[in-house]
């Protein structure tokens, strides 16, 4: 008797063990307040939100991961439409009347452990729907901003939003008018929020998003870098900076009930976490690093002793120059590896850097040989002024012609004061480019974003829609600190040379020239012992003749006399 009364106990402990089960698979959440969630490997986590107010016409729920996939669904069994699958995803449900819960599911697509942070945000009937006349992507109703990168560049895109109804009603018409009581009133601000530089944690990634996932997070703490029409195409591009965490949003306004909405915030490295090669945690190459601490050795060589080795920095200059420019050729007219473009690129620049040299070897003209390092010193001024937020003016942005045109200007106005000045600016230009290697050799271990100065201007040349790019980078400590210690290194290399060289001649004299001089010297000057030497060719016949003589004893051979 006491066995038919423990199997029903028994059964009870079951079902109750069972149902605490399903109850640890829901996640409770409260309006604008972030949840971290843990979703297992063949498990669905059901997030639940109650007691949602009368008032709220709708509601987005979105999910952040670092860079594994999850899959957000209106439904426990995802399907094509009713789900979506990504690192940065979200869903966008419209209430009806009277309901005062809603259920979504979260679950890993990928069979890993997947760690997320999600938060739900409640919209009134006036605030605009975002994503609302999607016709581009899966969902009905889209409030997602999708992300994609190359090397050169990052393209968002995002779908057109709608104006918001109250709940039950029928929302307006997409693209049945286009007056000023329909969506095409709307306008678009695109944001962008930067992540702590070289922090690729995970935790580093949550604290920003929750930060910047609502329209006043996004407005006090991010960038707004432009404004669309519902008449422009919803897409924006933007500089890649791999290694570097930036969170992209879209706040879609009514300028006429002067309300607003977010979509669902979307993030980059720009790089991968999963690569075997060249992942976001192994961004620099070998081959990348050892080229740029040579750079940064004979930059501090150059920004202190430049002008005093005069040979050695006409080499540094022009092997820069060369390998430049052949990198450019190389990389836009064929498909080499990355480092043999760079192994080809550096072989090339010494062939470049010896030719200079011996050509003022040869010739002695300085004021050739300075037009060559103004040139340089122009480039670099040049890349400098494009790396402000001028180069992100639309005339720049939509005009290849305008901007190169600008460039070249620029660049060519630096030479001319080299003609009239040319100790001084060969000085300023050894301490300004000497100095800036220096900084890009730090790059190549430490990130800045400095080492984008000239870096874009290369995306330019190899990337001919890199233009539509937004070129903004972050500016934080490490930043700073650089560029301080590239104005102390140039200030200092500059003072030093001109305070050395002050006594000295302008520039040293060519060698062959001075080899010139001094043999008319000894042709003409009989009193000059040099004058009475044999020819080079007789002396050289003569020491090859003492070679293949026997050498003559030098001791006594005639008997002492006594």
């Amino acid at each position: 008797m006491a066995l038919w009364l423990f199997y029903p106990l028994l059964l009870l402990l079951l079902l109750l063990r069972k149902v605490r089960a399903q109850e640890e698979h829901q996640v409770a959440f409260t309006p604008g307040a972030f949840q971290n969630v843990s979703v297992s490997q063949n498990e669905t986590v059901q997030a639940v939100l109650s007691r949602i107010r009368p008032e709220v016409a709708f509601i987005t729920l979105q999910f952040h991961t670092q860079y594994r996939n999850a899959t957000l669904s209106y439904t426990k069994t995802p399907g094509l439409g009713r789900s979506l699958t990504a690192a940065d995803s979200g869903l966008l449900s419209t209430l009806l009347p009277g309901q005062v819960s809603l259920s979504l599911f979260l679950s890993s697509p990928d069979g890993g452990v997947v760690a997320a942070t999600g938060v739900v945000l409640p919209f009134s009937s006036t605030d605009p729907v975002p994503g609302a006349c999607n016709t581009e992507f899966d969902l009905d109703v889209d409030p997602n901003v999708y992300v994609r990168y190359n090397l050169y560049e990052t393209t968002i895109r995002f779908a057109p939003a709608n104006l918001g109804s109250e709940r039950g009603q029928t929302p307006p018409a997409c693209d049945r008018s286009t007056a000023g009581d329909t969506r095409w009133r709307l306008l678009y601000d695109v944001y962008q929020h930067f992540t702590p530089e070289s922090d690729l944690s995970e935790r580093s990634l949550f604290v920003a998003i929750q930060a910047v996932a609502d329209v006043r997070g996004m407005m006090e703490r991010g960038r707004r870098v432009m404004t669309l029409s519902a008449t422009d195409v919803s897409t924006a591009v933007f500089n890649s900076i791999p290694g570097q965490g930036v969170i992209y949003s879209v706040i879609v306004r009514d300028p006429l009930l002067n309300t607003s909405a977010s979509y669902v915030p979307a993030h980059t490295y720009a790089c991968s976490f999963t690569s075997t090669l060249d992942s976001c945690h192994t961004l620099g190459r070998i081959s990348t690093k050892v080229l740029f601490t040579l750079a940064g050795l004979a930059g501090l060589l150059v920004c202190f002793f430049g002008h005093r080795f005069f040979k050695c920095e006409l080499f540094c200059m022009a092997f820069s120059f060369a390998a430049f420019f052949f990198f450019v050729l190389i990389t836009r007219t064929t498909e080499l590896d990355y480092d043999i473009c760079l192994a080809v690129s550096a072989v090339i620049g010494v062939v470049g850097g010896v030719i200079l040299v011996m050509s003022w070897w040869r010739f002695g003209s300085v004021m050739a040989c300075i037009v060559v390092v103004g040139l340089m010193l122009g480039f670099l001024v040049a890349s400098i002024v494009f790396f402000t937020p001028l180069g992100d003016l639309d005339v720049f942005r939509r005009s290849d012609a305008v901007f190169w045109v600008t460039f070249c200007c620029i660049v060519i106005a630096v030479p001319p004061f080299f003609v009239r000045w040319p100790r001084e600016g060969n000085i300023i230009a050894c301490g300004v480019i000497g100095a800036h290697a220096v900084v890009l050799a730090v790059n190549a271990y430490v990130y800045t974003s400095l080492s984008y100065v000239t870096l874009n201007i290369l995306k330019r040349f190899l990337n001919g829609s890199f233009s539509k790019a937004f070129t903004d980078v972050p500016f934080q400590s490490i930043d700073y600190i650089l560029i301080t210690v590239w104005a102390v290194l140039g200030v200092c290399g500059v003072v030093l040379q001109l305070y050395r060289e002050r006594s000295r001649p302008f520039f040293p004299p060519s060698p062959y020239l001075m080899w010139q001089q001094e043999r008319e010297r000894r042709q003409t000057n009989v009193l000059d012992p040099s004058h009475h030497f044999p020819p080079l060719p007789d002396r050289l016949l003569a020491r090859i003749q003492q070679l293949g003589k026997r050498a003559e004893p030098a001791g006594e051979h005639t008997p002492l006399l006594l």
